[in-house]
């Protein structure tokens, strides 16, 4: 049974045995290097996953939206009249976000049955919001005929992220998950939204992602505080001089003739990371080009080494995982990925050393933090999509 038929089936069994019009897919997102950059203006480098979301749907003439996934208990119902945002809707809220940024636009549906289900897990930092989120504009785009391009659709979401849901989060999320392409991870320059499409030859290495099973409970306070310290880094840099719009436009000589000037060591330590992660992006992007693997492994591992100390963001999970995975032989680089406080990192193994890789990883974190990860091998995949 297909992807689409199974999510149909499943469609079928909430809705009365009817089949749904249309189905929907958007991936999650892992990012290979570039962490906490993408709201300063700077460089990131993720891929899309060949795990993600699935949207099954039947449009409705009654202005009414009913809401079931198979992997959330409740399900949520609502008028098209009242897309705001309802603490008892819990994840139906990103739907309706996006559909009260349509209704903005002026493209709105006529009610809808969907039915979402989803294997990314909550919580891991692998994107599941921007997937929930893209397959909605997505899905919402082709049945209004608005014909969004995915730069559009990825910036809507963004707007639904922050002012709809109140996480003041960059676009790479959104943007990795609509232009995401197979076999390829996305150079993406924030600051312009260029970007340009790497082929991701890893020979005999995969992309391991593994889950600290550790819940992100800090990450949406802990990143608005994350935003807020560099926004005034920004600050003090301008007011001593600099002519800059975001931090990552302060150049290596800029930073050493002014960093001293810095007086809180919190706030010097923040933009130092953003300036050496804009550096270490644009060199793995280099390397990976010439097949330099082991070099991209090694600032992959420099990465996770300056988001705890500089930027403080992993905690205890992250760094006894990262660091259990760098003794495994065949393991050549290991990071955590995503907002941080828990989640995912994400590793370069040799595909010969795997097993050992989840067997070591996984008797060693056990002893230490008392929780069992999980791994998932992923090739890079496409971006949002019908299924057809």
């Amino acid at each position: 049974m297909s992807e689409k038929e199974q999510v149909a089936k499943e469609f079928s069994e909430h809705f009365e045995g009817k089949a749904p019009e249309r189905v929907f897919f958007a991936p999650g997102r892992v990012n290979l290097i570039g962490e906490h950059t993408d709201y300063n203006g700077g460089f990131v480098f993720p891929a899309a996953l060949t795990q993600g979301t699935y949207m099954a749907v039947t449009q409705r003439t009654d202005g009414m939206f009913k809401l079931v996934s198979g992997n959330m208990e409740n399900q949520v119902e609502f008028s098209g009249e009242d897309l705001t945002y309802n603490e008892s809707h819990t994840w139906g809220n990103y739907i309706k976000g996006v559909l009260h940024a349509f209704q903005e636009k002026g493209y709105s549906l006529k009610g809808a049955n969907l039915y979402v289900s989803g294997n990314i897990p909550n919580g891991a930092g692998l994107s599941s919001s921007a997937s929930l989120e893209m397959v909605t504009a997505y899905m919402v785009s082709e049945l209004t005929g608005a014909g969004l391009s995915r730069v559009e659709l990825a910036k809507l979401c963004q707007l639904v992220e922050n002012q709809f849901m109140g996480v003041n989060s960059g676009i790479m999320d959104q943007f990795a998950v609509g232009l995401g392409d197979k076999e390829h991870a996305l150079f993406i320059d924030t600051a312009t939204l260029t970007y340009e499409k790497v082929p991701l030859v890893l020979g005999d290495y995969k992309v391991v992602v593994t889950n600290t099973n550790k819940r992100r409970e800090l990450a949406d306070s802990k990143y608005n505080e994350r935003r807020s310290e560099c926004e005034e880094g920004l600050r003090q840099l301008r007011e001593l001089g600099l002519q800059i719009e975001s931090l990552s436009e302060c150049s290596e000589t800029e930073w050493h003739a002014h960093k001293d000037k810095i007086d809180d060591p919190i706030i010097r330590n923040r933009v130092s990371h953003v300036l050496s992660e804009n550096k270490r992006v644009k060199e793995a992007v280099r390397v990976l080009k010439n097949g330099d693997l082991k070099t991209f492994g090694t600032l992959m591992d420099q990465s996770h080494a300056s988001l705890a100390e500089d930027y403080e963001v992993t905690g205890r999970e992250l760094d006894t995982l990262v660091h259990v995975q760098q003794q495994v032989p065949g393991c050549i680089g290991s990071r955590m990925t995503g907002a941080g406080f828990g989640g995912c990192t994400v590793s370069l193994v040799h595909e010969d050393s795997l097993d050992t890789f989840f067997q070591d990883v996984a008797t060693k974190y056990e002893e230490e933090i008392g929780l069992s990860p999980e791994f998932y091998v992923s090739d890079a995949g496409a971006g949002v999509h019908e299924l057809t």
